[in-house]
């Protein structure tokens, strides 16, 4: 699809979360390795706290994961080498992230 070798940025406001070189595509999904940025520790904890939950198995802890991914979207924002993407579903641990994103919102089962 073209994906592999760009370059994806993570922001936050103005300041750089992170880069992704892309080196797998997988439609939809994306992955790459992470090179963190100056605001990244900032949001660090964020990303832990999410993947923890995605690992969870027991009751409400979807909603928790909803409510922590919420604050990632807040804080984040995830940049394709044409512009800003709408909407993403972003993932970070340690030196890797994947991704998936849509120039329209998502709908209830992304």
């Amino acid at each position: 699809m073209g994906f592999e070798g760009e370059v994806w940025r993570v922001r936050s406001g103005d300041e750089a979360v992170g880069e992704i070189l892309i080196d797998d595509a997988d439609f939809p999904w994306l992955s790459g390795r992470f090179t963190s940025g100056p605001a990244f520790s900032a949001v660090q904890e964020l990303f832990a706290r999410e993947l923890a939950l995605t690992e969870r198995d027991e009751a409400g802890h979807w909603g928790e994961w909803e409510s922590a991914y919420d604050e990632i979207r807040r804080r984040v924002s995830l940049l394709s080498p044409d512009g800003p993407v709408p909407e993403f579903l972003l993932h970070i641990e340690g030196d890797r992230a994947w991704f998936r994103w849509s120039d329209e919102p998502f709908g209830d089962d992304a």
